[in-house]
């Protein structure tokens, strides 16, 4: 979803390959115990990120913010991500089931319901997809932006967490399995390939190129980012599944390599690595390609996870601040756009960019994303945990506010220079993004409460779709043994 916003937007820590897992239940994740402090912070952070969305969502249609607290658009991803938080509040008794159904029914009602078609304008969606951003109040297209694949199927996972989560037989219940169901099986992942193996990663309306034909965007999703949830999604709908072949297309251009002492599939920014696992278990389960490299996705997530730690140690920058426990480059918010010096150096700076590292990619101008690190506590929580309580402490109230983690800091920044485009200094300590975006909330809750209970994966094993497309993939083993 990221990398279509930017198309908008224009010591070594030991790993061993782990073998070839075929147990019928996924292995643990981490040995790793919070201590009763960490505990309690953790709790405070679920409870304020799931603020976020319970609070900044529009109560009339279920539309999240992009970002808050300054005015946006809608993200039909963040919305996903809403939906995702809702039965978290409800397990840890923060709203009641009841208020939680109902605000899952307006947001998927809405949905269901908002204007599909052609249109440049007046309209939500086309063949079952949704625009990328749309106004918070119509539920409109925003402007011009792109029909997005991969932010439709973010907000896919999200209805089948609620689909799964309430599973009654009452009225209220049974009418959020239909809609979800629904607007699930509307989709039209056929239309979204163009007559070619993979899926595209987004359409307009207007005219492409110049030409007189609407157009597709021309990028389409080819591997290694947040895009296996989409073809999982693709592969497994019930009315307009992709041929079975796209999965090897997807991964045919993985780039397998060593970096910071860990040998993975690359992809720089760590949201890459984490948004298809927030619904999706990959502990155990393995396509061709992973068992051909003797782990699974997981294990290839959690080598990402710990190289980003290393390179925040080695540092080869020399940016402010980095250290042991202060690590996480992702796509996120940033201070300006511009370069100058500081102390006698000449550095670069960016707002919205894809910050990350890898063998393919540098992108580093020294901000620093705290769902870096909690979008990643299931992979590796010893160092994940201690990495957010320690910028929570360094940082304080300006870096951890009324829900959670603001989204970025960057303590190069940290003395008056060219007016800032976003943000604001604290004078000695950090610059500090004001704003909470709603696609970088959204992994820390879900992710800290996989870690800590399992909660999504749980709910989507046991959905039928998800388990096909993973099936069509080639995935065997662990949870999927004889479901195939």
């Amino acid at each position: 979803m990221k990398l279509a916003r930017l198309l908008l937007l224009a010591a070594m820590v030991g790993c061993t390959h782990a073998p070839t897992e075929t147990a019928t239940q996924p292995r643990v994740t981490s040995s790793y115990t919070a201590t009763a402090g960490e505990s309690a912070f953790l709790d405070t952070l679920s409870r304020r990120t799931f603020d976020f969305f319970w609070q900044t969502t529009n109560p009339r249609n279920g539309l999240t913010p992009d970002r808050w607290p300054t005015k946006s658009f809608s993200s039909v991803a963040a919305v996903g991500f809403a939906l995702t938080a809702y039965p978290i509040g409800v397990e840890h008794g923060w709203v009641s089931r009841d208020a939680a159904r109902e605000r899952v029914l307006t947001t998927l009602r809405f949905f269901w319901t908002a204007p599909q078609g052609n249109a440049s304008s007046g309209v939500t969606g086309n063949h079952g997809f949704f625009y990328h951003f749309l106004d918070m109040d119509t539920g409109l297209r925003f402007e011009h932006v792109e029909l997005s694949t991969i932010d439709t199927a973010l907000l896919l996972a999200g209805a089948l967490t609620c689909r799964q989560y309430f599973d009654g037989n009452d009225a209220g219940d049974r009418e959020v399995r239909a809609l979800a169901d629904s607007i699930y099986a509307r989709v039209d992942w056929k239309w979204a390939t163009d007559d070619g193996p993979v899926v595209t990663m987004g359409w307009h309306p207007e005219p492409a190129g110049g030409s007189n034909q609407r157009g597709f965007i021309l990028s389409t999703w080819r591997g290694y980012n947040e895009g296996m949830l989409l073809y999982i999604l693709a592969l497994g709908s019930p009315t307009h599944a992709i041929d079975a072949s796209a999965w090897t297309e997807w991964t045919r251009s993985y780039k397998w390599d060593l970096f910071q002492g860990q040998q993975f599939v690359q992809f720089a920014p760590l949201f890459g690595h984490q948004y298809s696992h927030i619904w999706i278990d990959f502990r155990s389960v393995q396509d061709a390609y992973m068992r051909g490299k003797g782990i699974d996705y997981f294990e290839n997530s959690r080598r990402a996870t710990l190289s980003q730690r290393q390179y925040a140690i080695t540092n080869p920058s020399g940016w402010r601040g980095y250290d042991a426990n202060t690590w996480g480059l992702t796509a996120s918010d940033g201070p300006i756009d511009s370069t100058f010096a500081i102390d006698g150096k000449q550095r670069t700076f960016h707002t919205y960019w894809a910050r990350g590292v890898g063998m393919d990619e540098m992108n580093d101008d020294g901000t620093l994303v705290p769902t870096a690190a909690g979008g990643s506590i299931p992979f590796a929580p010893e160092i994940a945990v201690p990495a957010l309580v320690s910028m929570r402490r360094t940082y304080g109230d300006a870096l951890f506010g009324q829900y959670g983690f603001v989204d970025a800091f960057n303590p190069t920044v940290r003395t008056t220079g060219p007016r800032l485009q976003h943000g604001y200094i604290v004078d000695e300590l950090s610059w500090f993004d004001k704003d909470y975006l709603g696609i970088d909330q959204g992994p820390i809750i879900a992710m800290l409460e996989n870690w800590r209970t399992g909660f999504a994966w749980k709910l989507i094993r046991q959905n039928s779709d998800v388990t096909r497309g993973l099936c069509r993939a080639g995935f065997t083993g662990g949870w999927l043994a004889g479901r195939c």
